[in-house]
């Protein structure tokens, strides 16, 4: 897969363009702020985006899915769990297709009910649930959710894969999982005890 970062707007968000070599299809990951950027990306690369998918609900990362998702052609996709409005609502383990590959949805909520990730088989696209460093903000309630689906789901890919944040807070822009697992201290603890005091 072709993967271009794309920044944009004040809040260090990324957007991802995802293409598919042999075909041509491609897939957008979220779209908040401006959407010049994303369009000149598809331009660029000449590809044809077949879904815009939202890895959770908040504005930074829906605000302009409804209009690149007109402009580009392609369908909405959120988890079924999503507020936003959608084409496509999609659950933990189905797939997208883009030419004669896959991408795996991954149900990670924590952040947000809705929030997923996904992962190519080379690469792990994780929103806001895993920064470089960090991790995204969380309410108290959503705590045991979250340390699940930190170690028991994105823990659980090859430490080889490279790991493609929604906000460039860290100090690399991605990273592997492996190199992650090993600074990232919120993936180092080894049980839900461990991780919470982290924020006592």
């Amino acid at each position: 897969m072709i993967v271009r970062q794309i920044p944009v707007g004040p809040m260090a968000n990324f957007v991802y363009l995802v293409v598919e070599e042999a075909s041509g299809e491609a897939m957008v990951i979220d779209s908040g702020w401006e959407i010049g950027p994303i369009e000149a990306a598809v331009r660029d690369t000449g590809a044809r985006v077949r879904f815009v998918v939202a890895t959770h609900e908040h504005f930074d990362h829906v605000s302009t899915i409804p209009e690149l998702a007109s402009k580009l052609g392609a369908k909405v996709v959120a988890h079924e769990n999503s507020p936003i409005e959608c084409d496509l609502r999609v659950r933990d383990g189905e797939e997208l297709k883009l030419g004669g590959k896959r991408v795996r949805i991954l149900f990670t909520p924590g952040h947000t009910e809705d929030s997923i990730c996904l992962y190519d088989g080379k690469e792990v696209f994780t929103g806001d649930v895993l920064f470089v460093g960090a991790i995204g903000k969380f309410e108290e309630e959503r705590a045991e959710a979250m340390y699940k689906s930190l170690h028991e789901v994105i823990l659980k890919l090859p430490p080889s894969i490279i790991m493609y944040p929604g906000h460039d807070y860290g100090e690399v822009p991605c990273r592997t999982l492996g190199e992650e697992r090993v600074a990232n201290p919120f993936l180092a603890t080894r049980d839900l005890r461990s991780f919470l005091s982290l924020f006592s």
